[in-house]
């Protein structure tokens, strides 16, 4: 499957979300320009490795939110805590994480209502999985900021998936052609949500789920900025990528003993790559939420 290239940038980024670049973006693509023209070798500039290694510098630094909660909690793994809980502990930071985006306007305030939406929508979901009569996982130390059975840390775990889809779509300066309707996927992301409950009581729909999301994004094309020119990827590509990316992080965030599943209450092990198919779905949610405030670039010239 090839990626096709582009040598201008189309007129619907040109507008929105680059006019919006945090002075700290501003300044690393800058960084990177001087890099790509000044230090690089002439014959590498512009060439598939280059352009590789400026997407994932840029996409980390679309995940700057859940990279830094990821790094604190594998570090906090290897302490002992005696006057502050753990789970405490990962909850101030992770305000402070939030707040810095705020600070140097990585995010604007809009977008963080967004991911707030969505912060609130799966810490509702984590109430019911944890519960003891469903015990899907549990989080294992005790702790003062929590709902229930939730420490309060854990909605920034999916506000970090919310943070990165924004941070992508503006750092990348995403666009799309063929996108479905809105009410479609709106109607998708809540008959998703809907059934990570629903499927401990009636048949679980996800393998009809995965379909209607292949018939409905088969002919969408995602666009994206690397290094001056403009790529583009099938947007169920995208997706798959995304999602292995979060089961990678989930295996990391378990593996730090922030949470468990029941096979891994005696001694780690890998979270199965069925898991992949959960966060494939709850990212589809997340995405629908932040895309009603990108509706501009969703429906871009053909």
């Amino acid at each position: 499957m090839s990626l096709s290239f582009f040598s201008t940038v189309h007129s619907k980024n040109r507008s929105g979300l680059s006019s919006t670049e945090a002075p700290i973006d501003i300044y690393f693509n800058q960084l990177i320009i001087y890099w790509s023209e000044r230090l690089l070798s002439p014959s590498l500039r512009g060439s598939r490795w280059h352009e590789l290694v400026v997407f994932g510098i840029k996409q980390a630094r679309a995940a700057s939110f859940g990279g830094s909660l990821l790094a604190l909690i594998l570090l906090t793994s290897f302490f002992e805590f005696n006057t502050i809980a753990r789970y405490d502990l990962l909850f101030l930071g992770a305000i402070f994480i939030q707040a810095m985006l705020l600070i140097l306007k990585i995010e604007t305030w809009k977008e963080t209502q967004v991911i707030l939406l969505f912060h609130i929508v799966a810490t509702i979901m984590e109430l019911f999985k944890t519960h003891p009569s469903i015990g899907s996982w549990q989080y294992p130390e005790a702790c003062f900021f929590k709902l229930g059975n939730v420490p309060l840390f854990t909605g920034f775990m999916y506000s970090a998936v919310g943070s990165f889809i924004a941070r992508s779509w503006k750092i990348m300066k995403l666009r799309y052609t063929n996108y479905p309707p809105l009410w479609i996927t709106i109607g998708l992301a809540i008959a998703i949500y809907i059934n990570f409950f629903a499927h401990h009581f009636i048949y679980d729909f996800r393998y009809m789920l995965f379909g209607l999301i292949g018939i409905f994004y088969f002919r969408t094309q995602v666009y994206f900025i690397v290094y001056q020119k403009e790529r583009q990827m099938p947007m169920l590509l995208a997706f798959v990528l995304v999602a292995f990316f979060l089961w990678l992080a989930e295996n990391a965030g378990t593996y730090g003993n922030v949470w468990q599943y029941p096979n891994q209450a005696e001694v780690w092990q890998w979270v199965s790559l069925g898991k992949m198919g959960a966060w494939f779905l709850l990212m589809i949610v997340s995405f629908v939420l932040v895309s009603l405030h990108q509706k501009n670039t969703l429906f871009s010239d053909q």
